[in-house]
């Protein structure tokens, strides 16, 4: 955005579609919120940056291009506040409608404090940095995806998604990952039950994966220096090749590959119906074939 923006001011409105089609403005300071409950705020707008604005309204921004939101609070009102943009972004804001995010992209978050169910569906393109996250099914299947000290919590992150960068985050779920292709997740923290089951080319680095049953049914998974906690019944018919600092609960049946420990409590060897070829090495002591 340049100096060249027009400006629109400390409006205070609650029509329906009240800055339609607009083309290079800066809006700020401005409120959309009223009895007469208006959607569509600012829709089919161009080249527009939003600063310090407050949303009350269902679908604040759709189909916007080329714009940026600033310092801004859409409320739990908002409801699918942010759909069909193209090269947005957003800093500093405050996102607590359902279904901020739809089929969006090129967007980048940085900084932003998000309270959103099913937040971020088909996404493409979709970066996100220094945030904190509350959503279930966050960015259900999305591809090309960057996320970088991050906190995200909720029961169903990142599924169906392909093409994920992951560094410095945590993230608190049940199921995450699940069906997800081609993922590298670095200096990450993974607390939670069945962790990325069904995954395909997932490579995990210096990570910490806490809760049970995490990583089954997977294809082409990959472990390079990681610890796990209460991990038990792990790796269940999945392509695993591991190296895991420290001991495992229990390890159970995987289809192929070489797990590497300090330790393991327990081997599980029950999956009868498949061919399992794993084999699990506990560091100068013993090795299991399956």
């Amino acid at each position: 955005m340049d100096d060249r923006l027009k400006k629109i001011e400390h409006l205070q409105t609650d029509e329906e579609r009240a800055l339609y089609n607009i083309c290079g403005y800066e809006i700020s300071d401005c409120v959309f919120a009223g009895p007469k409950d208006g959607e569509s705020a600012v829709k089919e707008c161009r080249k527009i940056a939003v600063k310090n604005c407050k949303f009350s309204l269902r679908y604040p921004i759709w189909h916007a291009e080329d714009y940026s939101v600033e310092n801004c609070v859409m409320d739990v009102n908002a409801r699918a506040a942010v759909w069909y943009g193209k090269r947005g972004v957003f800093r500093n804001c405050d996102l607590n409608g359902i279904k901020v995010f739809r089929e969006c992209t090129q967007t980048v978050v940085e900084n932003c404090n998000i309270s959103s169910f099913e937040s971020g569906w088909h996404c493409v393109e979709f970066e996100m940095k220094d945030c904190r996250v509350l959503s279930e099914y966050l960015l259900l299947g999305s591809r090309d995806i960057v996320i970088r000290n991050c906190r995200l919590d909720g029961k169903y992150p990142l599924q169906y998604v392909e093409n994920v960068t992951l560094e410095n985050c945590e993230i608190i779920s049940k199921d995450c990952l699940w069906h997800a292709k081609n993922v590298v997740a670095k200096n990450c923290v993974f607390k939670g039950e069945y962790l990325a089951w069904y995954s395909e080319n997932f490579t995990l680095q210096d990570c910490i994966i806490d809760g049970t049953q995490p990583l089954c049914y997977c294809k082409k998974l990959k472990l390079i220096n990681c610890r796990t906690e209460n991990c038990d019944l792990a790796f269940e018919l999945s392509e695993t090749d591991a190296d895991i600092k420290g001991g495992i609960l229990s390890i159970r049946s995987p289809l192929s590959g070489v797990i590497v420990c300090d330790k393991v409590d327990k081997i599980v060897n029950d999956v009868t119906a498949y061919d399992c070829k794993g084999k699990v090495i506990v560091r100068g002591k013993k090795t299991y074939n399956f």
